[in-house]
Order: structure tokens, then C-alpha cells, then sequence
């Protein structure tokens, strides 16, 4: 065991039926996928050394969470320096902003992003303040065009995270002039989807300083939302990608099916649910089906993606798109559904949508952060986007 590699970690769990923060070292054994959990406060083993094949090495880096046994651990700061050294020296965070000319083709971007072995760990659809974010290129000619176009429909901002993501980021977009990328870097973001030197697909940050600036513009640390997302709360249903089609790397897959189908995805955002608000969100299967808890379980193991679909008619064209809840059944009866494309059971079933037209804005319609560890507290109906309206 000596020689054995054991990463650490300090994390915290918010228990909400005492209503305190608890905090546990989580010890994670690569070679057999193992994991233990001390508790700091009592200094005792909280849990003996078990295998659990639902966390993976990938999942392990500050500022993420994983689910040990249905508590959903935030990662807080490295154990040891051997595990600093070893998950985090290379990993950086940097924003991607996909501007409106592209913001259609957000999952074949993801699929681009994900094959090159960057996460996402957050993402938002909003409306873009070109003019703040772009203040340095004020003096520069092409500044008015930038923010004229940025400023021209909705962007999708996103926190990447990977070994040198920084430069990672910026070589998958390619040269800033779309007609250079198609010469010299052919495989390029831009080069596929980009037009011109303006409309040239995302930016990338240029420096870890800028990023750590730029992130903080679209998801601030401190107290407040940042850019309010897109949602229009009308003529609108909620769909939620689940966690698990989320860690497969399905999620661009997902959204390009959506769009190809013609549906409107007119907000998206990333949350991760604590277990009281799946259990709310979901109190209406509560006792009607057997795969509640389950069910429950399965929304809050790791981050979600939440969409507002948006049309006339929406809340039963794309519960029909999405298919049987049975994805065995789903392919067999309907085989170019979501769920039969993109499920595994009927738990992990690749999406939510809303059962009902009514419930549609319902669904769609706030989850408000309530404390500094992003606990979510539900207004009157389970609801899944923020109420941050500008």
C-alpha cells in the first residue's frame, strides 16, 4: 500500500437536516476506484475504504462536486501537495463566449470541446453586455462592429476547465480571421462556422489573468447572478439534460438533435441540484412511480443542463420528440427519440421534459441561490431557472 497512489481532498456537505456544513477529507484509490471519507470536526472515519465505480479521476479537481453515496461533496482545496501536484498543476479554467452567429451550433462547439478532453463546469445563454466586457478594445477600430454584432442576439458564456485550457481554447478556435482559419488551421471552430474577423464563432481568454476576469464578468463569486440568462418564462417547455448523459459527454450530441428537429432553445443553463430540490422537483411521481427515489438520485449526482424550448405547441411536440420514458421502448417504438437515441434505463434516460402544457413555464420558471455553497431553494413550484429577470 506504501507505493500505492491515494489522491486527498478537503470537501464540505451541506446536511440539510441539521442545517450545518460538514466537512470530510475524501481519500480516492485510483487502482481499484476506491474511495474512504474522514470527518474532520470528530476526527474519526466517516467512511472505510470503498469501491465506488461512480467517481472517476477526471471528476477530481477543486471546485467540482461528486456524489459519495448520494451526498453530493463540493471539493473545496487539495488534501496533500502530492495531489496538487499531480491533478492540479496544469489544470486552468478559461471563458469561452460563443457569440450569436453560432449560439445555434452551441452542441457541435461542445462536441469540439469535449473531444479535446476540456469540461465544462458552467455555462449560460444570455444576453450579452458587449460594451463592458469588450472596454479594453474600446480604442480600436473594429469596436463598434464587435459590440454592434455580440450585442445582436444571445451569447452562451462558459467556464472550461482542462490541462492548459487557456491555450487549449484558443488553438480549437483558430486564427481570429475566420478566412485564415480555413487556410491555416482547416479543423478549426472558425474555420468550419466562422464568416469574417467579427464573426469568428467565440472568444477565448487570452492570458490566466484575463480569464480569471473575464469568468468573474459572467459568473461572479461574490453575491449576485451576473448576465441574466435569456429565458422568455412563455409558450415554453423545460427540458433538463441529465447528469449522467452529461459525465457520458452527450450533451452536444443532445443539443444538436434538439436543434436539427427544429425545436428553439431560447435559454440554457448549468445547475447542479442539491437532494431537498430534487425531492421537490420531483414530489409529483412521489409514490405514483417506483423509480422516484432513484429518479431523485439521479438529478442531484453531478451538474444538470437546463432548457427552455420555446414555440407554439412546444410543451407536446417535445415531450413526443423526447419519447418513452423506457428507453428499451423508446427504441423500439420510436427509434429517432431522445431517449431512445441517447438513454440507458428508466432512470438515466438522458433528459427530463415537462409532462403537462401547463406546467412549462412552471418548470422553467427559479431556482434562486439561497447560500454561498449554491444550496437552491425552490420558490412555490419546482422550477429550475433563476429569477434574476434584468
Amino acid at each position: 500500500l506504501a507505493n500505492e497512489d491515494r489522491f486527498a481532498f478537503l470537501t464540505e456537505w451541506y446536511d440539510p437536516t441539521a442545517a450545518l456544513l460538514r466537512r470530510y477529507q475524501l481519500f480516492y484509490y485510483p487502482k481499484d476506484s476506491s474511495v474512504e471519507m474522514f470527518d474532520v470536526k470528530n476526527q474519526r472515519i466517516f467512511l472505510r475504504r470503498t469501491k465506488y465505480d461512480d467517481i472517476h479521476q477526471e471528476d477530481l479537481f477543486v471546485g467540482n462536486r461528486v456524489n459519495v453515496f448520494s451526498r453530493q461533496l463540493n471539493l473545496i482545496e487539495y488534501g496533500d501537495q502530492y495531489t496538487a501536484n499531480k491533478l492540479g498543476s496544469k489544470k486552468e479554467r478559461t471563458l469561452a463566449l460563443i457569440k450569436p452567429d453560432v449560439v445555434t451550433k452551441i452542441g457541435d462547439v461542445l462536441e469540439l470541446i469535449y473531444s479535446s478532453n476540456l469540461i465544462v463546469t458552467k455555462a449560460k445563454m444570455t444576453k450579452s453586455q458587449a460594451a463592458d466586457f469588450y472596454v479594453e478594445h474600446q480604442s480600436k477600430p473594429f469596436f463598434n462592429n464587435l459590440v454592434q454584432f455580440v450585442s445582436s442576439g444571445p451569447v452562451v458564456a462558459m467556464e472550461v476547465m482542462g490541462d492548459e485550457a487557456v491555450s487549449l481554447w484558443r488553438g480549437l478556435l483558430g486564427p481570429a480571421d475566420s478566412a485564415v482559419a480555413r487556410r491555416e488551421a482547416p479543423q478549426s471552430a472558425r474555420a468550419q462556422f466562422g464568416t469574417d474577423g467579427i464573426k469568428n464563432v467565440g472568444h477565448g481568454s487570452d492570458s490566466l489573468a484575463a480569464a480569471a476576469r473575464e469568468l468573474e464578468f459572467f459568473f461572479p463569486s461574490t453575491i449576485g447572478h451576473g448576465p441574466s440568462n435569456t429565458a422568455i418564462y412563455s409558450d415554453c417547455t423545460c427540458c433538463i439534460i441529465k447528469p449522467h448523459a452529461m459525465s457520458e459527454g452527450l450533451t452536444g450530441k443532445i443539443l444538436n438533435s434538439i436543434s436539427a428537429a427544429g425545436f428553439e432553445i431560447s435559454a440554457l443553463e448549468m445547475f447542479s441540484v442539491d437532494r431537498a430540490n430534487a425531492e421537490e422537483f420531483y414530489e409529483v411521481y412521489k409514490g405514483v412511480v417506483s423509480e422516484y427515489t432513484s429518479m431523485v438520485t439521479e438529478l442531484c449526482s453531478g451538474p444538470c443542463m437546463v432548457l427552455e424550448i420555446h414555440g407554439t405547441d412546444t410543451p407536446q411536440t417535445f415531450r413526443d420528440f423526447c419519447g418513452p420514458a423506457d428507453p428499451e421502448i423508446a427504441r423500439h417504438l420510436r427509434p429517432t427519440t431522445l431517449r431512445a437515441l441517447y438513454g440507458k434505463d428508466r432512470v438515466k434516460n438522458a433528459v427530463h421534459c415537462t409532462d403537462l402544457p401547463e406546467d412549462g413555464v412552471l418548470e422553467v420558471g427559479g431556482i434562486s441561490v439561497t447560500h454561498s455553497c449554491t444550496l437552491y431553494a425552490l420558490t412555490s413550484a419546482p422550477t429550475l431557472f433563476p429569477l434574476c429577470r434584468a
